[in-house]
């Protein structure tokens, strides 16, 4: 009489059968969400010559890894409470795909310790393994189902291994900000770049210089720019400099777009500068009364927003009527700008007075008179002035 369990002869399918479940959604998962940046990698790599799709990448990346797992599972025929470790090379593979990518964008190139940290991690491995290969011919587990030690003790193996992935991995959000934004802005959809990471309020200098050329396309450049944080200096606004980049789009696109293109690095004002001179030298006609808002050059708009991040208000209120006329209609950081100036200058340049702005800066005035403490009216403000100019003028130093 067979008095044998059915799972007793060493039948470990239905390990195997998690594991291999658990990294295909994992691994399918992961590169979705690191799309956009393997689409940088690849197209830095390729020299522009090529493009990444999300789904045939992630399918090909995938299916890769799950061929390198079948030839270590093979190879090494690790079963029972070890199966999970044939999975190691695969997940390692998966957490430097993000870290490569970021050393690339970073112009840093690909550091050493990418190559030499994964072979430390493998001689480890080989010996961790012949242990395990040691033991799994002495165990007493003779039950496999999917409640049993051995299943549990090869799910705690692989999310271990999944932790390590998103540890080694970049889950910089700023950074999955940028990478998402350029793609965006590459297929024209400038709308849409101007939601990413919207309500957040981390940004770096290329995330800025990124959304300020989205606004730009989008004829929003006065009207929404404070908006978002602003994280960097006039200096980066344009990657004329060379302190800002485009990796993904095109910086062609920009320059195409503000009508020019510097012929050495220069700062982004003094770029403005030569292209507003140069299209008034070509311009032979008699110079005509400011124009409404939507015949505006974009490089006018870039100049004066650069004024405001810059605080030079008083040369701001200097500049900005020969280029709009000061009506109701001005864009809203504009008109913010003017009754801010308005109200702290003695002898202001420029009167500028808005029915609904100056209602808005009087309630201002009353809230922070309310506050004698800095860090609680600062506060206060921001509830309710967070994305004006003001606040930007007042706080964000």
């Amino acid at each position: 009489m067979n008095y044998n369990h059915p799972l007793i002869n060493g039948s470990t399918v239905t390990i195997r059968v998690m594991c291999a479940i658990v990294f295909l959604l994992f691994s399918f998962c992961w590169l979705f969400f690191q799309a956009d940046q393997l689409a940088m990698t690849q197209h830095v790599l390729s020299g522009g010559l090529t493009q990444y799709d999300p789904v045939m990448g992630t399918l090909i990346i995938t299916g890769l890894l799950m061929v390198l797992q079948l030839c270590i599972n093979h190879f090494l025929r690790l079963k029972k409470r070890s199966h999970a470790l044939t999975y190691v090379p695969s997940m390692m593979l998966l957490a430097l795909v993000s870290e490569v990518s970021q050393q690339i964008e970073s112009g840093d190139g690909v550091s050493p310790w990418t190559w030499v940290l994964p072979l430390l991690v493998l001689l480890v491995l080989g010996a961790v393994v012949w242990v395990a290969r040691l033991a799994q011919e002495v165990e007493s587990d003779r039950n496999f189902t999917l409640f049993s030690r051995p299943m549990w003790i090869n799910a705690l193996m692989m999310a271990v291994q999944i932790i390590c992935v998103a540890w080694i991995g970049n889950t910089n959000a700023v950074y999955h900000y940028r990478m998402q934004t350029e793609t965006l802005l590459a297929d024209g959809k400038y709308q849409k770049a101007l939601e990413v990471g919207k309500e957040s309020l981390e940004s770096d200098a290329n995330l800025l210089m990124l959304r300020m050329y989205a606004l730009a396309r989008e004829n929003a450049l006065g009207e929404k720019l404070f908006e978002y944080p602003i994280t960097a200096n006039v200096e980066q606004m344009l990657p004329t400099s060379g302190r800002t980049r485009m990796y993904y789009c095109p910086e062609d696109s920009l320059y195409k777009f503000l009508g020019g293109r510097p012929a050495e690095a220069m700062t982004p004002m003094h770029f403005l500068d030569l292209l507003e001179r140069r299209d008034t030298t070509l311009n032979t006609r008699t110079p005509a009364p400011p124009r409404p808002r939507t015949s505006v050059s974009p490089l006018i708009d870039y100049k004066l927003c650069g004024l405001l991040i810059d605080r030079q208000i008083d040369r701001f209120a200097r500049e900005i009527g020969k280029y709009y006329p000061l009506d109701d209609h001005l864009p809203k950081h504009y008109r913010e700008a003017l009754v801010l100036y308005t109200h702290s200058r003695s002898n202001p340049v420029v009167v500028y007075h808005h029915d609904v702005t100056d209602e808005d800066w009087r309630n201002l005035q009353e809230l922070e008179s309310r506050f004698p403490n800095a860090t609680e009216r600062q506060g206060r403000v921001e509830d309710q002035y967070h994305g004006t100019y003001w606040y930007y003028y007042k706080y964000l130093r």
